[in-house]
């Protein structure tokens, strides 16, 4: 990037600021009053997600048979809403009230209340009662959370004993509001024949979205799986929306739970992000809600008592955070480089103004000085995005994001006759840079010869598309 003139940043846009965001980031494991939210509010609100993601807690709601207190769910709900974001409440998990082998589990967590009658009507009670609560407040419901994995469906993932419970859960919701839009799946692979056997039973019928979530490195599989989702739902019904609900990596290799061990860094983890949320957002699905606001316990295979059970931190919070002995989350919060990758993307892409575009542009392998040789012959990855009339190009080379850095150039051949003048932005740190003469090309032979190559996005814009300073 020492070619280029820097001029200026990307200026942050706050939740306010963005009226119709698609992009969301997660507040998860509230459910186990794991950390307390409040010093990260603000944090969330100048991020630009739009879209936070809570976990309900039924066992933390209702303590006693019938009587439902959600006034530490109220507290969260207003706060974020109070600073312009939207919450979305995933309904989860079980009550051992209700259901003897939720006792064994730290916040009932994977026991689904589905074996007797009882069981079902008080979960039927609960979901009416949280839906009615929230009203004006909260319309998207999502229903339990990766139920295709035995810690999340503690006897054994069953496709058909899912699609049951979320078509109950669907009508339950709609009862209430014919308006909530209720999400199922919420899958944590790509189980095409669990999701078959869900939809089959009923869940096809009921549902306004189908959630599933992504912990692979790489962001080589999203585009096809999301189309392999798209390909099914289509047989049952074509107005059944696809919402990604958790994506993200860590930033130390030291964290417990998805992809853990793998040679994290903050550095990785940031690419991660941008990488994997710009080819959402390319996509035609309503948001993608990045995993997660702060470091805490996973606490997926608690013991109820055992506190070193569920004392197994993960890293992937785009805020960090401290560790009391209790294994609640501590301290202020601070921002890691993925938030700000995330404050800078936010205000570039998440606006539903900003819709994805096919532009006349191909690739040249060009001499390149800047690199002994010549332009990168590797495939890289182009998606273009269009926002009134203004363009922009986010490039890079996917490379194997946990062993592989790569730095190196490229050069494209316009066909669409961009604007002058054209800058190039990092959305890593949100630096806007002008082009040189020696990279931009256009007037003599529509080439932008040599543009910096990494393995992280760039962002081509043309002047206007992005407001920096």
């Amino acid at each position: 990037m020492d070619r280029l003139q820097e001029i200026g940043r990307i200026i942050p846009r706050s939740g306010k600021e963005i009226k119709n965001s698609r992009l969301g980031l997660g507040l998860e494991k509230l459910d186990r009053d794991l950390y307390d939210p409040t010093n990260a509010y603000d944090y969330l609100a100048a991020s630009g997600a739009k879209w936070i993601r809570l976990q309900s807690g039924w066992q933390r709601t209702e303590k006693q048979e019938g009587v439902y207190d959600f006034a530490w769910l109220d507290e969260i709900v207003d706060a974020l809403i109070a600073r312009g974001m939207t919450p979305w409440i995933d309904l989860c998990y079980g009550n051992s009230l209700y259901t003897e082998s939720a006792k064994e589990y730290f916040g009932a967590v994977g026991v689904p209340p589905i074996a007797t009658e009882r069981e079902r009507n008080a979960w039927d009670n609960y979901v009416r009662a949280i839906a009615r609560h929230f009203a004006g407040r909260v319309n998207v419901f999502e229903i339990w959370n990766e139920p295709d994995g035995d810690w999340c469906w503690k006897h054994g993932a069953n496709g058909t004993e899912y699609g049951e419970f979320a078509a109950r859960t669907a009508k339950a919701l709609h009862e209430v509001d014919e308006n909530i839009y209720a999400i199922g799946g919420v899958l944590a692979h790509m189980p095409l024949p669990f999701l078959r056997k869900a939809l089959d039973a009923g869940m096809g019928n009921e549902i306004d979205a189908l959630s599933y979530h992504r912990y692979n490195p790489e962001e080589s599989e999203i585009e096809r799986d999301f189309y392999a989702l798209r390909m099914m739902l289509d047989e049952y019904n074509p107005e059944i929306e696809i919402i990604q609900g958790e994506s993200g990596g860590q930033s130390s290799a030291q964290g417990m739970g998805a992809m853990h061990g793998y040679a994290w860094t903050e550095e990785k983890q940031a690419k991660y992000l941008l990488r994997h949320r710009i080819t959402d957002l390319h996509l035609p699905m309503p948001f993608t809600c990045h995993f997660t606001a702060l470091d805490m316990a996973e606490a997926l295979k608690g013991k109820t008592g055992d506190l070193a059970s569920y004392k197994d931190y993960g890293y992937f919070g785009v805020l960090s955070a401290q560790f009391g002995e209790d294994g609640r989350c501590t301290g202020e919060y601070k921002p890691k480089k993925a938030y700000y990758a995330l404050q800078n993307l936010a205000a570039m892409l998440s606006s539903a103004d900003v819709e994805p575009a096919t532009l006349s542009i191909s690739r040249r392998v060009r001499p390149s000085r800047r690199v002994n040789g010549t332009d990168c012959t590797d495939p890289i990855s182009i998606y273009c995005f269009e926002r009134e009339g203004k363009r922009a190009i986010c490039y890079w080379r996917p490379a194997k994001l946990l062993t592989e850095t790569y730095e190196g150039t490229v050069s494209f051949l316009n066909g669409c006759r961009f604007s002058a003048p054209l800058r190039l932005v990092n959305p890593m740190d949100g630096k806007v840079y002008a082009l040189p003469d020696s990279i931009d090309q256009l007037a003599e032979n529509d080439m932008l010869e040599n543009l910096p190559l990494l393995d992280s996005p760039l962002i081509l814009m043309e002047e206007g598309f992005a407001a920096f300073a």
